[in-house]
């Protein structure tokens, strides 16, 4: 396959992918357009442009972009509405940016020509896997360089000789063994490597970024009450939000009250296993709320298959299977069983956790006539239940039968 002539770069503005900048320029010999994505990480973008300058790249083939809004709504809503958990515990922050970024690379290598696209990716993790599985999705004919699958910048010090031999700038604190590897953007943060990478020690306090330690948090609770509409929160305490304001200001209100925080261990799509620390405040939230609102609104039998279909949708989301025909026949089931998933939810945050302590809805299933230990008005004949008991229990009457017999 020939060299590219164009490639199509996912910048963070960041050491590594300074380096992989340059490196495509020395290895292809190719120009590299930057693509740098607001995805609420939280941190100054104008920083990446300027490098980008620096390191020689055209002004017009520098893009930065604000994706929060489509982030929120076309990702982390619909992965919200079939609430998804990896391994019983993941919220998968990292797996969900993935086939947004993915989608904006192959879009932009389009725009402008482009016949590649980079990632920073290296071959142990699992977002070499999204990356390319999304862009192949997406455009078939696409090439994806994987610059640490290629190179021989096998160490820190090498990244640090190949940046200094052209004049790439280094952070000071980057000269030494960085602490820590951090990945974040609206939904979570991600600390995994270095002082993490002993499972058996608890983290530093210091890891934490977005929520205080659940000692420190506040002694008396706070009380919020979030809208749904079809499966979504549109509103907090009666006020309208878009979706990126919502995640927004559960990330505050959480991060206040020291919830979402989590140590794991998981496997890996690539086969390893890997602790990371994550912090979901207003995911943690988010997911509490929603099964609250589901609890009345949705048919036990619907409740109950999303249940047992959620770790497969889970799984195909971690795995980097976003644009796959299977995904989206599940997310058809889930939003079609969100439908009348509308309604209130009243929550209670309080030193690390989030409860639901109350849920109303103009489309609740949920019949006070039927179930109340006072007089029903004959809302329910409690001698139904003798013939429905008979019913289920026959086949159990006919195998205890049998097996007494062969006693």
């Amino acid at each position: 396959m020939p060299a590219p002539k164009k490639v199509v770069l996912a910048y963070s503005g960041g050491l590594d992918t300074s380096i992989i900048l340059k490196w495509l320029e020395i290895e292809y010999g190719c120009e590299v357009v930057t693509f740098t994505a607001d995805l609420g990480q939280g941190e100054e973008l104008d920083p990446a442009r300027k490098k980008a300058e620096l390191l020689g790249v055209k002004s017009e083939n520098i893009f930065i972009e604000d994706v929060r809004e489509e982030f929120v709504k076309d990702f982390v809503f619909p992965m919200f509405r079939a609430n998804a958990v990896y391994e019983g515990l993941y919220l998968l922050g990292t797996s969900i940016a993935r086939p947004l970024i993915s989608k904006r690379l192959v879009e932009i290598a389009k725009e402008v020509g482009a016949d590649a696209v980079a990632h920073g990716a290296t071959g142990k993790g699992n977002d070499q896997v999204r990356f390319e599985l999304s862009a192949y999705a997406l455009n078939p004919d696409i090439k994806v360089i994987a610059p640490w699958r290629e190179w021989d910048l096998s160490s820190r010090t090498k990244l640090i000789e190949f940046a200094e031999k052209h004049q790439i700038p280094i952070a000071k604190d980057k000269r030494g063994e960085a602490p820590f590897s951090v990945d974040a953007n609206l939904l979570h943060t991600s600390s995994e490597g270095k002082v993490l990478e002993d499972p058996s020690i608890e983290a530093p306090d210091y890891v934490y970024q977005r929520t205080v330690s659940p000692e420190k948090a506040p002694d008396t609770p706070e009380y919020i009450e979030i809208g749904y509409i079809k499966g979504d929160p549109t509103s907090l305490n009666g006020i309208n939000l878009t979706p990126a304001e919502m995640l927004t200001e559960l990330n505050e209100l959480g991060g206040k009250h020291g919830i979402g925080r989590l140590d794991l261990v998981e496997g890996r799509f690539v086969g390893m296993k890997s602790r990371g620390i994550y912090e979901t405040p207003g995911g943690t939230i988010m997911l509490e709320a929603h099964r609250g609102i589901e609890s009345i609104t949705l048919d036990r039998g619907a409740a109950h298959l999303k249940d047992e279909l959620m770790p497969k949708y889970a799984e195909l989301i971690y795995n980097g299977f976003w644009y796959s025909p299977e995904r989206e026949m599940l997310q058809a089931l889930i939003d079609t069983s969100q439908e009348h998933v509308n309604g209130t939810v009243r929550l209670k945050l309080y030193k690390g956790f989030v409860q639901t302590i109350g849920r109303w809805s103009d489309d609740s299933l949920y019949s006070e006539a039927h179930v109340t230990f006072e007089d029903d008005a004959g809302a329910y004949d409690q001698t139904d239940a003798a013939g429905f008991i008979k019913i289920n229990a026959l086949r159990l009457k006919l195998l205890a039968a049998r097996n007494n017999r062969s006693q």
